[in-house]
């Protein structure tokens, strides 16, 4: 299922995260990929969707535990990057003896207005040490986290098996309903086909993922955000439009159909958000 070389990355990944293991969460790419690992998720016959960067969701405020997370990364093997005029600069931390080219970025919510009282944009903070990118409606993610473990049975270089917490699949697709307005057409018409296969991944689940999203999720959603993902799943998936066609051709050799894509998204993300 998984590059075993990518896998290595990870794991040195999670060796730099563990005192912190508690409170971060593993969000966007990976943890789709890691979905397949779930006792929940079903087999499927495709490869998941290919990413070099793991985003990380930290919390605002991060506890020290004696440790600066930092220095953790570096005392790894990961170098930093830097990148823009923000300050602390936008920052990647790429592992340097990779040639995949994997990377961790850091992400955590913005709370408030998005600019400070200076009238410059909030847009990173350094937290225990690293610098994390501040971004809306992050903290969607960052409710009731679900968890998989890694080891050696499922393709991960670990003597002993390692609890990890991965986006809640309602949050992940709750969160790309918050955000499709603001991506690009390539990112957008990628989310399409996250939220597709996610749907596909957890299908026998649908049940179970309403009650997430009715006892776990929707009640720390302010209102204003439920009502914007219920009308982002009507305008997004109402008919086929070019972001669901380019979704259906990224992966050529599954030879998905735009109607089967928006009908599939449709009708689960329906299930999901019903209302109890």
């Amino acid at each position: 299922m998984h590059d075993h070389n990518e896998n290595e990355a990870f794991v040195r990944l999670v060796a730099a995260i563990e005192p912190w293991v508690e409170d971060i969460v593993i969000i966007g790419g990976w943890a789709h990929r890691l979905y397949r690992l779930h006792p929940e998720a079903q087999a499927l016959d495709y490869a998941p969707l290919l990413t070099l960067d793991t985003d990380v969701a930290i919390p605002t405020r991060l506890s020290v535990k004696g440790q600066d997370l930092r220095e953790r990364l570096i005392a790894g093997g990961f170098t930093e990057q830097r990148f823009g005029e923000d300050k602390p600069p936008a920052t990647h931390y790429q592992l340097l003896d990779e040639e995949s080219g994997f990377f961790a970025e850091f992400l955590t919510p913005l709370t408030g207005s998005e600019h400070g009282r200076s009238g410059k944009r909030k847009a990173t903070k350094r937290i225990a040490g690293v610098v994390s990118q501040q971004l809306r409606y992050l903290e969607v993610l960052l409710h009731a986290p679900w968890t998989v473990d890694l080891d050696y049975s499922n393709g991960f270089p670990l003597e002993q098996k390692k609890k990890i917490r991965i986006a809640n699949p309602v949050s992940f697709l709750a969160h790309k309903m918050l955000i499709y307005g603001k991506r690009g057409r390539a990112k957008s018409a990628k989310d399409i086909l996250y939220i597709h296969d996610t749907l596909e991944t957890f299908g026998a689940q649908l049940e179970e993922l309403n009650a997430e999203w009715n006892q776990n999720i929707k009640q720390r959603i302010h209102p204003k955000g439920v009502r914007k993902i219920e009308r982002a799943v009507a305008d997004v998936f109402g008919e086929v439009n070019d972001a669901i066609r380019e979704a259906a051709r990224i992966d050529v050799a599954r030879d998905l159909s735009a109607e089967v894509v928006c009908e599939r998204c449709r009708f689960g993300l329906g299930q999901i958000l019903e209302g109890r």
